[in-house]
């Protein structure tokens, strides 16, 4: 499968879902209400902080399928392999539905700061909430699994189509049969089982039949151990470092205010969209080449990835920086949600960006199974971070809480980057910062400032300001292809279509 291909078919499998999960949002605040929706964005908290009790079994899996592809295992010990983290899997989901069915009262009555929704809504929700997330956790099991086997462009095919169920049916089902926030998470424990079932099949379908039962066993297990340890570390730290804030915020915040700032993480989330495709579809050959030593292909490999995501999140990081109202508004139709979002908006974008910037170096240490750098760092990260959110996000609120992650992710940018190429492609790390990063960078954010200048009066219309905002971001996405030199004759190539 060709890297292009993947690359490609992520881009549209992610894109959908990104779309899918946007695009409903306003409704779902129509039809729920801000304090239900905080509530949602309480169910992507929640998410995130269970995602330590995958053990490293997700980023595990995906490395060790590509390593099967590069002749790494036999059918039989890949299939042990999988077999073993299906049953740890399914008993730590179980484990994920009982903790939170159990804390759900608790939750609803003392921690949460409702002041529209019945408490028992609120536990209800917070109930069902648990059995997604259960389900939601199963379901990286198997993605990791498909990642690996470059069953890139099946899964993104079945993605998108998930997503539009589970986000378009959510609307449906909201409309036409109960529009209460129990049967959102009912409706998304639905679609989570259907999509378990389907990317298992494909799963066992695609790898090779083995000589014996695929069975569980500690042998297979021990192979990991180190790595996918290290990874829970790493995961751990990570959850720390990302949802802190909002663990806090939910507690000192009422939850409609909660409801605003998880609102800012999704839209500020849409930058993702220009980096997980590219790291997915990278990290696969990275690990085939680091595995083969073929440290001149990985290098060359490794920095177009870095600069192709530079010049795609940076148009869509100024935008958000730069007209953080105007594209709330455009977005959601309400000046009431645009002047209320769009402060904490424009400060957590950059933490956001930069935080992107470091994907591709994370992606480069894990194709090496260095997971100790990134322990590291985060331990002091954590041990910085923890106490500074706990003295800020009381008297600041959200807004604080937005400039730690910026200050958070700076450090990572003019640290990390330094400590990791004293050991990983030596010699690359100014190209990182100078090619890679600040001259697309610079061609992006140099057009902004001139829209900035010229930008017509704010809420004319929602499709004015459409249109400025789109000739403004592609007029910075052409600058910085213009100056991003690895990638700039590949984009030239496939739009003359030579």
């Amino acid at each position: 499968m060709s890297l292009k291909r993947n690359i490609i078919a992520n881009y549209f499998g992610q894109g959908w879902a990104a779309v899918m999960g946007l695009a409903f949002v306003p409704l779902y605040i129509e039809y729920l209400g801000m304090e239900a929706y905080g509530l949602i964005g309480l169910f992507s908290v929640l998410q995130a902080w269970l995602a330590m009790l995958d053990m490293g079994m997700t980023p595990t899996l995906n490395r060790e399928m590509a390593r099967f592809t590069a002749g790494s295992h036999s059918p039989q010990s890949i299939h042990n392999l999988l077999r073993s983290l299906e049953t740890i899997a399914v008993f730590i989901a179980a484990a994920i539905f009982l903790a939170v069915w159990s804390a759900s009262a608790y939750f609803a009555a003392d921690w949460l700061k409702a002041e529209k929704l019945p408490v028992a809504t609120v536990s209800q929700a917070l109930a069902i909430m648990g059995l997604v997330v259960a389900l939601r956790f199963l379901e990286s099991i198997y993605r990791g699994s498909l990642f690996g086997l470059q069953q890139q462009v099946w899964y993104n095919v079945v993605n998108a189509t998930i997503s539009t169920l589970r986000y378009g049916g959510a609307v449906i089902v909201l409309a036409w049969v109960t529009a209460d926030v129990q049967t959102f998470f009912l409706w998304q424990a639905a679609i989570s089982l259907l999509s378990i079932v389907i990317l298992a099949l494909r799963v066992h379908g695609t790898l090779p039949r083995p000589p014996d039962p695929s069975r569980f066993t500690l042998a297979a297990l021990k192979e990991v151990w180190r790595f996918a340890g290290g990874m829970m570390v790493v995961t751990f730290l990570a959850v720390l470092l990302t949802q802190m804030d909002k663990v806090l915020l939910s507690r000192f915040l009422p939850l409609e205010s909660f409801g605003y700032y998880t609102l800012v993480a999704t839209v500020a989330g849409v930058l993702y969209l220009g980096i997980g495709p590219i790291t997915t579809a990278l990290y696969p050959r990275l690990v085939g080449l680091s595995t083969k030593q073929d440290h001149a292909a990985l290098s060359s490999l490794y920095h177009q990835g870095v600069q192709l995501v530079t010049l795609l999140i940076t148009p869509a990081a100024m935008l958000l920086g730069f007209f953080p109202r105007e594209v709330l508004y455009v977005w959601s139709g309400s000046t009431d949600l645009a002047e209320n979002a769009a402060p904490i908006l424009s400060v957590f974008v950059i933490g956001v960006f930069l935080n992107g910037l470091m994907h591709m170096p994370a992606q480069l240490q894990l194709a090496y199974g260095w997971v100790k750098l990134g322990i590291q760092t985060n331990i002091v990260a954590v041990a910085i971070l923890v106490p500074a959110i706990f003295w800020v996000v009381p008297r600041y609120g959200a807004i604080g809480a937005a400039w730690i992650w910026v200050i958070l992710n700076a450090g990572y940018v003019l640290i990390v980057i330094q400590l990791m190429h004293r050991r990983l492609l030596v010699n690359d790390k100014w190209r990182w910062y100078f090619s890679d990063v600040v001259l697309p960078l610079s061609g992006g954010g140099g057009i902004m400032l001139l829209a900035k200048q010229f930008q017509p009066t704010s809420f004319n219309g929602r499709w004015q300001d459409l249109f400025f905002l789109l000739i403004a971001g592609g007029l910075a996405l052409g600058a910085s292809t213009l100056l991003a030199d690895q990638v700039r004759p590949r984009i030239l190539a496939l739009l003359w279509n030579k």
